[in-house]
């Protein structure tokens, strides 16, 4: 089976003035986690959606299904843990609720990231199924600059070899299940990306194409470019 997880554990700590998590924020009078969801129950290799949510919002995201969402039939909805990793873990626990196959595949994606393409999820699905694990990601095309210390640049990587992680990662939940459950609590404390936790046990992440148009809606700026995009599509 494939399963589709989308993570909406966050808070929207960074979108100032806005009284609920960004997810749940309207674009073209839809919360912007409905947009993202549509994008998984419409894909024909996707079997079921999950979404992993913050527990205060739980109840929400339950009356955001109802009123937007319910002809679909294979999405759930699960209270999501403390962080990232947890409400990953979360999401797994669902999916191993419906197929215990070694080979099932998972797609994570962000709540907050609107435009994600049928293209993108396909791309994933198959790497996933080939090599295991897979991140999306974009070319950097500005220069990378590093700083250990908050202060000065350490290093400057080489552009043609950097690129910026957008989602979804997608992966073997078998594999998963195994990384997590050998992550200590401080690695786990300190890693929020679950690729990272698969290439600190040593397996080589594939990387799959996204696109500059797959932004993930962190900021009240950010906010007002997807509205934009979204009206631009509407009227296309």
């Amino acid at each position: 089976m494939v399963f589709a997880g989308i993570l909406a554990g966050g808070v929207g700590s960074r979108m100032g003035n806005y009284n609920i998590p960004k997810q749940f924020l309207p674009i073209n009078d839809r919360p912007i986690i409905v947009h993202v969801a549509e994008k998984f129950l419409l894909h024909n290799e996707v079997d079921l959606v999950i979404m992993g949510i913050n527990p205060a919002w739980y109840q929400n995201m339950l009356d955001i299904q109802a009123k937007y969402l319910s002809e679909f039939k294979n999405l759930v909805v699960v209270k999501g843990g403390n962080d990232r990793n947890e409400t990953i873990d979360a999401v797994i626990k669902e999916a191993r609720r419906h197929s215990q196959d070694d080979e099932d595949i998972i797609v994570t994606h962000d709540a907050v990231r609107p435009f994600v393409t049928l293209k993108m999820i396909s791309d994933n699905i198959a790497a996933a199924r080939q090599f295991g694990v897979c991140d999306t990601v974009i070319p950097a095309t500005d220069t990378i600059v590093y700083s250990d210390n908050g202060s000065y640049i350490t290093d400057i990587p080489v552009r043609s070899q950097t690129y910026q992680g957008q989602t979804p990662q997608s992966f073997k939940i078998s594999l998963f299940e195994q990384v997590y459950s050998s992550m200590t609590q401080e690695e786990l404390n300190v890693v929020t990306d679950a690729c990272k936790m698969f290439m600190l046990k040593g397996y080589h992440v594939q990387l799959v194409e996204g696109h500059v148009s797959n932004i993930k809606i962190t900021y009240p700026y950010d906010y007002k470019v997807a509205q934009i995009m979204m009206e631009n599509i509407k009227n296309d």
